[in-house]
Formats: C-alpha cells, structure tokens, sequence
C-alpha cells in the first residue's frame, strides 16, 4: 500500500488531540454525503419526468413528420409520396391537414386549432394512452366525431356524454369578403365529441377530426398541411428520415421527434442543468469544509510532520498525507450518499412513497429514472471539487516545515 495512503488511512480513523478536528471532519463528510444522495435523488427524479413526458409526447407525436418549407400546405399526390406510402417498413402514413378555427359549444366560444387526419393516424394504438375521457374515435354512430384536448373541453365545459349538444366549427370562406350577412363569410360545420385527451398545454387546444371534416370545413380537396410517418418496430428511423430528406427535396422539411419538440428537449435540458448547477454550488461549499479540517490536522500533527521530515519522507510525501486524507474524506462521503440516493430511488420506483398529491395526476408517485450515467457524473463532479480542496489543503502541510523540524 502507498505511505500516504496508509498514513492518511489512520489518520482518518485515529482519535486526535482536538476534538473538534473529529467533529470538522464529520461534519465535511456528512456535507458530501447529503449532497451527493441529493444529486442522485434528483437528478433521477428529472430523468423520470423527462421520460414520463417524452413518452406522452410520443404517443401523438409522429417519427417522422414531412411539411413544406413555403406555404402552409402542398399537394401529397406526388409519385415520390405515393411510392413511400407503400414502403413495407410504414406503420402508419397519415395525411394531415390543420388550421386555426372558432369553435362554439353552447353559448361558450373558444380559438383552436382543427386537426383533420386521414384513417391510418387511428393504426397508432398508443392514443388511447392520452385519453382521460371517452375514446379516441373519430367516427361514432356512422357520423364523423372529435376527439379535443383538455384545454377545449376545460374553457367550453364540453360534456361528451351528451348526445344533443355538438360542436359548431367555424372556419373564414375562400374568397369571399365583406358579405351583407357576415354569417356568410364562414363555413359553419357541426361535429360531436367523442373523447377528451391530455398531453400538454401546446398539444391540448386541438380537435382531432376526421380529414374529410377538415377539408370540407376549410374548403380544401386536395392539399394538406404534413404528413405523418410511424415505421414499424427495428426500422432505422434515422437511416429513413435522411433518406426521405434525399429524395423530397429542398422544398419539404423532414423532422424526426426532437426536431418537432425542440422547445420541449431545451426546457427539460435547461431545467436538469440549473438544478445539477446549484446542487454542485452547495456541494462546494460542503467539500470546502475539508480545507478547514485538514488545516487543523495539520497543526495537530506538527510533531509527526517533523518526525517523518528527519526520518527522510520528502515533501511530496508529506503533502500526499493530507491529500489522501481530503480525498478519503470525499470518497466516503460520496459513495454513502450514492448508496443511499440509489436505495430510495429503488425505493419509490417499488414502493412510489413520494405521492404526486393529485387525484387527477396522470400518475400516482413521483416518477424516477435511474441511470448509471447519473452516477459517474456525481462522482467525478465530487473527485474533481475533492480533489481542488485536498490540494490546497495538502500545500499547507509543508509549509513551515523547516521551523516545525527546529521546534522539535
């Protein structure tokens, strides 16, 4: 075993002259250990929300979702798109069409957005995963139905179980302006609600309705605003997306899942980030301590510095005493709180003891997602910081050193 190692090892455990260096000590170890179990904890935590989310964001959100760079819409007959939907790794290939409308129920209006799909959106069974009323069918009793989100169904107070009331859809008409009767520069459509989903608050202000609903309401036959692809389980969706990018063109754009939820995957990154940062910020401060308990070592152990000085240890020896000590200090720390943050995460994920506190949470605990990534980080975040601390502690052993000898 290394000198320092051995001598810093029964340092460590050995009982000193001033109480209080015991009490430092511990209290540098109890510091790491908190901050440590606490970066596991939560770090898991955000890994559980961020998987949580994604995984409803991608029960409605396509692999791949193909739309013009110019215009609102395009004409999807081409020989390109109609080869594609015969490829045999589709799982679905949906025509969609989409655009603001007024929608009334009752005497209560509301701003939304209409989203007509074509028949093989319904192949995604994943949709009934968001659903928190009814079903998700668009069509019920051989008539067109919507399925809305819960924004709409919360500001029109939307009853599904009622047969009597329909949703009137209000869209402006092509080339008509400053009629007599402004009633006539709207088509005016009526459909039920079938279902109620909830996902987020972005996604949760559409109606999904059948595409000919939607063409008939915008007075579009043929044109449409994406289309949607999911491929079947073990395709390379990134192999399709930039072969599908080679050969529409310049004129579409071809986004995979993170490209359609930028916005969602920088939150979530910002949001770990942030808190991964002030987590760090008050585990400095705790290994900082180990300065200050080093320090009071050193100054108890004057006479052993000496001793080994004359006996012919070198400063190198002497100041990797104390860095050793410093850094056996962390380790202990860091591997106990690992421990005890992997332990209660296992803990919730088994037993879920932290509850979301809502009867209408899509959950009932507290989500968390462990991975070993989580813990390398904690580590080296905490060897690195232990390491700064240690080495400026370590300096401090050999400074003097010819006046302890002279003293002695």
């Amino acid at each position: 075993m290394n000198t320092s190692i051995y001598i810093a090892r029964r340092y460590l455990f050995s009982k000193k002259s001033t109480h209080a260096i015991n009490i430092i000590s511990g209290i540098s170890m109890l510091g790491v250990f908190i901050g440590s179990a606490a970066l596991i904890i939560i770090l898991s935590g955000f890994n559980g929300f961020e998987k949580v989310i994604i995984e409803l964001f991608n029960n409605f959100s396509p692999q791949i979702k193909i739309e013009p760079v110019k215009g609102k819409t395009f004409n999807p007959n081409q020989p390109y798109f109609n080869e594609l939907h015969k490829n045999a790794a589709l799982f679905s290939f949906s025509e969609v069409l989409e655009e603001k409308a007024l929608i009334a129920y009752g005497d209560r209006k509301t701003i939304c957005i209409v989203k007509g799909v074509s028949t093989e959106f319904l192949n995604n069974t994943d949709l009934q995963k968001i659903i928190v009323a009814g079903k998700f069918k668009l069509n019920a009793h051989n008539q067109p139905s919507a399925v809305i989100g819960s924004i709409i169904q919360s500001t029109l107070s939307v009853n599904i179980n009622d047969q009597f009331t329909a949703l009137q859809v209000y869209s402006p008409k092509r080339n008509v302006v400053n009629s007599i009767n402004p009633a006539d520069e709207f088509v005016q459509q009526s459909i039920y609600p079938a279902g109620v989903f909830s996902i987020q608050q972005d996604f949760d202000n559409i109606v999904i309705t059948p595409l000919s609903f939607t063409r008939a309401l915008l007075e579009q036959p043929v044109e449409v605003s994406s289309l949607e692809l999911n491929f079947k389980p073990g395709t390379d969706v990134d192999k399709m997306q930039q072969e599908i990018r080679q050969k529409a063109g310049p004129a579409f754009t071809i986004k995979n899942r993170r490209e359609q939820n930028e916005a969602l995957y920088r939150i979530l990154n910002l949001e770990k980030g942030a808190t991964f940062c002030i987590l760090t910020f008050i585990l400095i401060i705790a290994i900082f301590n180990i300065v200050g308990s080093l320090t009071m070592l050193v100054m108890d152990k004057r006479k052993d510095i000496a001793i080994l000085s004359s006996l012919g240890a070198g400063r190198m020896l002497i100041q990797g005493i104390f860095f050793f000590e410093g850094m056996l200090i962390s380790w202990i720390g860091c591997f106990g709180g690992i421990a005890v943050g992997l332990l209660f995460c296992l803990a919730q994920l088994q037993f879920g003891l932290i509850k979301m506190g809502s009867a209408t949470s899509v959950l009932d605990a507290y989500p968390v997602d462990l991975q070993f990534s989580n813990v390398l980080l904690v580590f080296f975040t905490v060897t690195v910081i232990s390491v700064i601390a240690a080495a400026i502690s370590a300096r401090v052993s050999v400074q003097g050193l010819d006046e302890i000898k002279q003293d002695l």
